[in-house]
């Protein structure tokens, strides 16, 4: 016989696409991240190109490998992860999809969760957006859903928190 908080072992660990987008506000977090990260490339591949024109050779192509990788990091990328990442929670557990190339789904149990946060890096800040990080007694790391909004994100933790403390067990 199951006790009241703790669901039957096949709803338990089922691994399934989770109901809830991202936050749209998202696409230009990620659209951000790839300015800083590819533009600063891109941007000292062109300054080697422009100092020193004898690297002609090598520097072009370089260049133009950094001008296209920042191109799709910031008009493919982030419209691509956003169709992808995906949350969800229930009393028993998190469960999130997440990445572009390769994706990763992912489910905790809350019986599992050690520390649930909401987080804002400065990007986030800028765009009222947090991450959602529930952290368990597992080997695989805790689960990140990004692109919450603020307010969702805090609810949320708030929410699960509530939840673990009334779920049994010893979160190991």
């Amino acid at each position: 016989m199951n006790q009241p908080n703790h669901p039957p072992p096949a709803e338990r660990w089922e691994l399934r696409t989770p109901r809830h987008p991202v936050n749209r506000r998202a696409v230009y977090w990620w659209m951000l991240q790839a300015l800083v990260f590819n533009g600063g490339i891109a941007a000292a591949a062109l300054t080697v190109r422009l100092i020193w024109p004898s690297t002609a050779g090598w520097s072009t192509p370089a260049l133009v490998l950094a001008l296209l990788v920042l191109l799709v990091a910031l008009f493919v990328e982030p419209f691509w992860r956003y169709r992808v990442h995906r949350w969800e929670t229930s009393e028993h557990a998190v469960y999130a999809r997440s990445g572009w190339l390769v994706r990763e789904w992912r489910a905790a149990p809350l019986s599992r969760a050690q520390t649930i946060d909401a987080i804002q890096g400065p990007l986030e800040q800028l765009l009222g957006l947090a991450t959602l990080r529930v952290t368990t007694a597992s080997s695989g790391g805790a689960i990140n859903i990004v692109g919450l909004d603020h307010a969702t994100a805090q609810r949320t933790a708030t929410e699960l928190t509530r939840i673990a403390e009334l779920t049994e067990g010893d979160a190991t």
